[in-house]
């Protein structure tokens, strides 16, 4: 699950850095495009935010499946340990 969460994380800090390029460009003045480059701006602040949220997630999701693969690895070597 920590792989998904990452790409997750990848696609909304690259629709991050989509956005605040377009705030900084002139297709925020074309007419018929959102044209308000704040609006662009605090988009981007938002996804951003977002991406590091759900990248904690896949960290910590990561880190407690590891943690119960070494668990359940010592507790296997216990259980050899008692049959012997």
């Amino acid at each position: 699950m920590g792989r998904n969460l990452y790409i997750l994380a990848i696609t909304l800090g690259a629709l991050a850095l989509v956005s605040i390029v377009l705030s900084f460009t002139n297709i925020a003045q074309q007419p018929g495009s959102p044209g308000d480059a704040s609006l662009w701006r605090m988009t981007s602040l938002a996804l951003i935010c977002l991406a590091l949220i759900v990248t904690l997630a896949g960290v910590l999701s990561s880190l407690f499946a590891q943690a119960e693969r070494r668990h359940e690895e010592q507790r296997r070597r216990q259980r050899e340990a008692r049959r012997k």
